[in-house]
């Protein structure tokens, strides 16, 4: 059997997202069919798996990638063996399906608040609950009015936004049933919040949350440029991405006193079904944590929000 053929049509068979098939498809065509597409399935040995690994990462090619490629192969040969192509899957490199991810700066909750009023306005609230609610820059592009509870004060994830290599945007349901989740933000970001729906959000309960300066969908390209110019001009010298923010969120989290099993919950990530199904966070715990979270907030020099940035005593 020829390799590229069956891992084409191993591709095809396969139930995936768009934007997973898209990478997946790449990643393929990029960085396994070059080696061993011309070659028969049987031809692909333990020792030339080891040998593809590592001239891919002395090529430069990011250690991430890398991990995805191997990753796809070691899928690819599973199907093979249980075809019965081939006896034993050749992939069996130890360690070769991970890395390390670098350790991520952590904000303190004052460089959150200097962050968020160096962005554009329309973008602050983007900050704030990126922080303090922990959700990812796609689930924050996809939130629409509908999703945001003023009195309950929560946001409810449903979707999340994601971009294909040619530059069409789509909403996609999260990857796990953890990832439908409601999440309280602070009391204390009400008024940034009220002020945000007022001024800067679509119109009509489905419009978008967040949107660009023209009114359109909000992109990751686009939005850098205020990003890094913001991080900078709040005196942040690390190399902070946007995705650092829910590290920090969920560190302040932490130190608020949620559990590993809480902190999940308001992430939006799973262990195990049983978990999912046993294991549950209860409205008052996490209302609890979000309190603290306000507490954190007033004692950490953030300025509240409001339409014109004035603190309590200056009210």
């Amino acid at each position: 059997m020829n390799f590229e053929e069956y891992a084409t049509a191993w591709l095809r068979d396969r139930k995936l997202a768009d934007r997973t098939r898209e990478r997946s498809e790449s990643v393929t065509r990029l960085h396994i069919l070059p080696t061993f597409g011309a070659g028969s399935v049987a031809d692909v040995t333990t020792a030339r798996v080891r040998s593809w690994r590592g001239k891919l990462l002395a090529a430069g090619v990011g250690e991430p990638t890398v991990v995805k490629a191997y990753q796809l192969l070691r899928a690819l040969m599973n199907t093979a063996v249980d075809d019965e192509l081939i006896r034993r899957n050749p992939c069996r490199i130890k360690g070769a399906d991970r890395y390390d991810v670098p350790e991520r700066p952590v904000l303190t909750v004052a460089e959150v608040f200097a962050v968020a009023d160096s962005i554009a306005p329309r973008y602050r609230l983007l900050v704030l609950l990126a922080a303090f609610t922990t959700l990812r820059f796609g689930e924050l592009a996809a939130l629409r009015r509908r999703d945001i509870d003023l009195k309950g004060l929560t946001v409810t994830v449903r979707r999340a936004q994601a971009e294909l290599q040619d530059g069409r945007l789509f909403d996609k349901a999260p990857k796990s049933a953890a990832g439908v989740r409601s999440v309280s933000f602070p009391a204390e970001l009400l008024d940034a919040v009220t002020h945000h729906l007022e001024h800067f959000a679509a119109p009509g309960r489905d419009g978008h949350v967040f949107v660009g300066p023209q009114g359109g969908q909000l992109r990751r390209s686009n939005f850098r440029d205020d990003w890094v110019k913001a991080r900078k001009a709040a005196g942040i010298t690390a190399e902070l991405h946007f995705h650092d923010l829910r590290h920090t969120g969920n560190t302040l989290a932490s130190t608020a006193g949620a559990s590993t099993r809480e902190l999940m919950t308001r992430m939006g990530h799973s262990s195990s079904r049983a978990a999912l199904i046993y294991q549950h966070m209860t409205s008052d715990r996490d209302r609890a944590i979000t309190d603290r979270l306000g507490a954190m907030i007033r004692g950490g020099g953030g300025v509240l929000p409001g339409a014109s940035g004035e603190t309590p005593e200056q009210r």
